[in-house]
């Protein structure tokens, strides 16, 4: 009680995180709707050894929280990578445009789920084209983010179960559908015909580490924990294995249980495990789980991504005109209708897999530079003890996710450049109305977590 008395003295949060709190909370954000949306695609570029392309992201992801473990233990605050490039380059225009590719990752991100949302786990129950109940969906999405939305850890443990327990039963269809012999063990072995090897699954791992991403999410409760120098490593890594081993587990068996072409030709790939075997269950059963899945996610990301818009306007980084909050609701009204805006015409022109690849993309451009910063920032010690990456580590996770970017289709490539370019004008308009704005730390914190 004195310490919860003393954190709120000093105006910090209150720490009511503990250890395995933190770490259902990583594997929570890791588990989400990806791998029910994109197991088919992955099996598209690689073929029936889809767990090989989901290894190699677990493996690229890893490298990547070696860097975020250092960064959120020397500087447990409620930021993330913004912050950590700004200490690092002290480059304003850097540090926005890291801000809001974070930002864009969340728009693409929904716009991927909302597209999932409106393909074959939908049409089990009604039948819509895809982009109408999509849009219909983000619409419905975005009236809830206006009514105003309380996430809480224990909440978060209680969808984890849900989304857990969806991937646990289709493993477990799976497991029956081979054991009955009604699978082919050997397609987990098979690789695209046509392309190198090695090329297919890097292939393959550019989407599925659209899977992979959330883990660098837990940042924002750092300053929540209760030991985050001691917890906070221990977590992500726990978390990371405790969901790579999960993801492994069913992409084999689907793999198994389930011609490639098949899931590669479903926008609900999952959903074709759930009726196959002696253990098969009703499609409408596993479709709403699954949609219940693809909905939290897309609704978390278009959270995000407004309140990161709103930060940015009320500190004076975009246009103040986002920073309008609704009177009764005191929700951010402007900024929620710009990204429900964009996630809508974004929707309209892209495919699933081709909004999964954007928003891999911009995380992968931004990852780069957190692996960087975690060097540069070994110049700026602290005074309490903090987990160190060896130094190898962000060396070699920022040239593998400048390879992992080079095996991105050229598609998504003008998404990610079209997204930027409108921050590029609306940081430019910013500056010509308000004049230049320092980037600290404080200012940042109030980005992350606006008030």
């Amino acid at each position: 009680m004195e310490a919860d008395a003393q954190q709120r003295s000093e105006g910090g949060l209150k720490k009511a995180i503990g250890r395995n709190m933190l770490l259902f909370f990583v594997v929570g954000d890791v588990l989400g709707a990806g791998i029910y949306a994109l197991v088919g695609e992955v099996g598209g570029r690689v073929g029936g050894a889809i767990w090989t392309s989901f290894a190699v992201a677990l493996g690229l992801a890893f490298m990547t929280a070696f860097a975020y473990a250092e960064l959120v233990t020397k500087y447990p605050k409620a930021a993330g990578a913004a912050l950590y490039v700004n200490k690092a380059f002290r480059a304003p225009f850097l540090t926005f445009l890291v801000a809001f590719a974070v930002m864009c990752s969340g728009i693409t991100s929904a716009a991927t789920l909302s597209t999932a949302f409106g393909g074959d786990y939908l049409k089990q129950f009604v039948s819509i084209p895809t982009v109408m109940a999509a849009l219909i969906f983000i619409v419905v999405v975005a009236l809830i983010n206006f009514r105003g939305i309380s996430e809480s850890v224990k909440l978060n443990i209680v969808l984890t179960c849900i989304e857990l327990g969806g991937l646990v039963l289709i493993a477990l269809i799976a497991a029956g559908a081979v054991f009955n012999g009604d699978g082919d063990p050997g397609r987990a072995l098979d690789f695209k015909s046509g392309d190198s090897v090695p090329i297919s699954i890097l292939a393959g791992a550019a989407l599925a580490f659209y899977a992979l991403i959330g883990f660098e999410d837990s940042v924002n409760v750092a300053e929540e924990t209760e030991h985050p120098q001691r917890d906070y490593p221990r977590a992500l890594f726990g978390g990371l294995i405790a969901a790579g081993v999960i993801y492994l587990t069913v992409t084999v068996l689907a793999s198994m249980a389930v011609p490639t072409n098949t899931l590669a030709g479903s926008s609900g790939p999952l959903l074709e495990v759930a009726q196959v075997g002696p253990l098969a269950i009703s499609t409408k059963v596993f479709a709403a789980i699954a949609l219940f899945a693809v909905a939290n996610g897309a609704l978390i990301n278009m959270i995000m991504a407004s309140r990161l818009v709103y930060g940015m306007s009320r500190e004076g980084i975009v246009p103040r005109f986002f920073g309008g909050v609704h009177s009764s609701r005191h929700t951010p009204l402007a900024a929620i209708v710009f990204t429900t805006s964009l996630c809508m015409l974004l929707i309209a022109i892209g495919t699933l897999e081709k909004l999964a690849d954007t928003t891999v993309t911009l995380l992968l451009c931004v990852f780069i530079l957190v692996n960087v910063s975690v060097l540069v920032l070994r110049r700026d010690p602290v005074e309490h003890d903090h987990f160190r990456a060896p130094s190898l580590i962000p060396v070699v996770g920022a040239i593998v996710c400048a390879v992992l970017l080079t095996q991105q289709p050229g598609s998504s490539f003008p998404f990610a450049g079209g997204l930027m370019l409108l921050g590029v004008v609306l940081y430019f308009v910013s500056r010509l109305a308000t004049g230049p704005v320092d980037m600290d730390t404080e200012r940042l914190q109030k980005v992350e977590s606006p008030g």
